[in-house]
């Protein structure tokens, strides 16, 4: 991973209020990134079971197909959401929670990208997020 694309990132990171309200980091291995969501109580939608809230799995998701493009191409501005589509497949228990995202196809104007989030087992997701984006030149 260059150093211009973990700047990216970072800039990314730094400059999105809810990524700090949520608590969000990234961490990078080699040239994988993956996002976590570290619990915290007012993350809680259903403190009946407790449960994260369906907005913050769904907010945690988008900001993670992000920031990967963020990483993946340096030389432009945050892409803007066209669309994105959530299917929650489980309870988000109150615990930390991780997310990857594979970028199915960037474009000169339009990303697809595909997030998965999970939290004791990669193999048992607990929802998928698969998003359009526009991509934004920097100037």
């Amino acid at each position: 991973m260059d150093e211009t694309a973990t700047q990216s990132l970072d800039d990314f990171l730094q400059r999105v209020p809810y990524v700090r309200f949520l608590g969000m980091r990234t961490e990078l291995a080699g040239d994988e990134m993956t996002a976590v969501l570290p619990f915290s109580r007012h993350l809680i939608g259903n403190p009946m079971l407790p449960a994260l809230h369906g907005g913050v799995i769904g907010a945690f998701m988008e900001l993670t197909a992000l920031a990967q493009l963020a990483l993946a191409d340096p030389g432009r501005r945050v892409p803007k959401t066209i669309d994105i589509t959530v299917e929650y497949l489980r309870s988000g228990r109150a615990q930390d929670t991780y997310a990857r995202a594979i970028l199915r196809k960037v474009g000169r104007r339009v990303a697809n990208v595909q997030v998965e989030a999970w939290q004791d087992s990669r193999a048992q997701p607990i929802a998928g997020l698969t998003g359009h984006f526009l991509m934004r030149n920097e100037g």
